[in-house]
């Protein structure tokens, strides 16, 4: 292959790998209710306070056989704990949620009486290009739970950061070694 056109090449390749890259960075996941996950005990008011929700992020519910997460279509639905016509029922125990629109969405736990004891989150997801509302202004130091819910989410973003890099590394240094043996 002629040197300016493996160049070339491995230009693109660079510029599509830096692409992906941006757009993977900038989505989150977020850890429904921090280090607690999908629990009773979880205050997912103020968790979900904490957090700027962005569309192309994702929700990852944890939890255990004893719950599962429905999506109700409305906020009466929500606050009336009426699951019963749910528009996404899940139980696999780590269930993820595609933020995919700018827009409010709601979930609760169906096992009876989970919802009514406060198993329920309302998510309002903004545009991507939004800019966040700094989680840690809107978290009280005397609440343990908001305090120790944006490190989780921090935490939880450092890795996607990490892992985001290693890929790109990885496949910069593939695509190095294949363009040596090609030109």
């Amino acid at each position: 292959m002629e040197r300016s056109a493996c160049n070339m090449l491995l230009l693109v390749g660079c510029v599509g790998m830096l692409l992906m890259l941006s757009e993977q960075g900038s989505a989150e996941q977020h850890a429904v209710g921090g280090k607690q996950g999908w629990d009773e005990s979880t205050d997912f008011d103020s968790w979900a306070s904490g957090q700027t929700f962005k569309v192309g992020d994702t929700l990852v519910f944890k939890y255990s056989p004893l719950h599962n997460v429905a999506e109700v279509g409305s906020e009466s639905e929500y606050k009336n704990c009426d699951v019963g016509s749910a528009t996404n029922s899940m139980s696999d125990g780590n269930s993820v949620v595609k933020l995919t629109k700018v827009g409010t969405r709601y979930f609760a736990c169906g096992t009876p009486g989970h919802c009514g004891q406060g198993m329920k989150v309302k998510i309002t997801t903004v545009s991507a290009d939004s800019s966040p509302s700094s989680p840690s202004s809107s978290s009280s130091p005397s609440s343990s739970s908001s305090s120790t819910t944006p490190t989780s989410t921090s935490s939880t973003s450092g890795a996607t950061c990490v892992s985001a890099s290693f890929v790109f590394g990885a496949a910069f240094l593939v695509m190095g070694y294949l363009m040596q043996l090609l030109c």
